[in-house]
């Protein structure tokens, strides 16, 4: 894995397309994710943006904006302002292009800068989404600041398999993750369980139960099909992860078992659904 220190010009991006209905901007801490190699990345659409990768392997870097937080409080009030000309909140993806709580975190620490200074000048809404427990470590941070703005916190589970077979492990397993759902839910925390993509659940009754026992506040459920951005998950066609899933179970990979899916997890948690469920939009 290849680190390299990066000054940024800029750290609040204004959204557009899939993010556009979710949030007013994006903030990626890091550019390149350390996760790129396990089986989160093996279907990241991000691995085909020739603008991050610049011709390098994705999972093969990690660029450390080291000015981020800097960033953030010369700027948060003038995208506020923009914010506020399109009539809408100022709220924070973070992120949608690389994991906040990586492994480079554990050193560099730039998602907890960031958030430290969010404390100062808040957005009025955040999300945080990760694959990794290593937010819990900032858990303190996460409860006061959810006490400044509307906050909610994503952990990415895709199902209740550890791994597809073909797959390289993923970056925790699955036990940790609903573990971690249930510490920062305890807290008062907004919390809500991601899966997207969508994998092939095993047993899907247990899985949503398991989650609902964790004090969840609601599930997303996105299929690698609108999920990618294209309408016919062409992008992530690209990849072996449709096969795999394929292999486990035929039906996994059309857009009908999103909704299959969506009747299951109805019956023990409110459902958000591809862009609308990112949004805030539970039903």
């Amino acid at each position: 894995m290849q680190t390299n220190l990066v000054q940024n010009k800029s750290i609040l991006t204004r959204t557009s397309g899939y993010l556009q209905k979710v949030s007013s901007h994006s903030l990626n801490p890091y550019s390149g994710c350390g996760f790129g190699n396990s089986s989160c990345g093996e279907g990241c659409y991000v691995r085909f943006n020739s603008w991050v990768n610049r011709g390098r392997p994705w999972g093969s870097f990690v660029d450390i904006k080291a000015n981020a937080a800097d960033l953030y409080s010369q700027t948060a009030n003038r995208e506020k302002a923009w914010a506020a000309k399109q009539s809408q909140p100022f709220s924070i993806f973070m992120s949608s292009s690389t994991d906040p709580w990586q492994p480079a975190e554990k050193k560099y620490r730039v998602t907890r800068k960031v958030l430290q200074a969010m404390k100062t000048l808040p957005p009025h809404e955040l999300i945080l989404q990760t694959h990794s427990p290593v937010i819990l470590e900032d858990i303190d941070l996460i409860e006061a600041l959810s006490r400044n703005c509307k906050l909610r916190v994503h952990i990415s589970i895709e199902g209740d398999r550890e791994v597809l077979p073909g797959q390289p492990p993923p970056p925790s397993s699955v036990a940790d993750r609903i573990q971690t759902l249930q510490q920062l839910s305890s807290r008062g925390i907004f919390t809500v369980g991601c899966l997207s993509p969508l994998y092939p659940l095993d047993d899907a009754d247990r899985f949503f139960n398991r989650i609902k026992s964790a004090g969840t506040s609601a599930v997303i459920i996105d299929h690698f099909i609108l999920g990618d951005g294209t309408s016919d998950g062409s992008r992530t066609k690209k990849t072996r992860l449709p096969t795999l899933m394929k292999n486990v179970l035929p039906e996994s990979i059309h857009l009908s078992y999103r909704d299959k899916v969506v009747n299951i997890a109805r019956k023990y948690l409110p459902v958000g659904i591809s862009a609308t469920g990112f949004a805030g939009n539970y039903s």
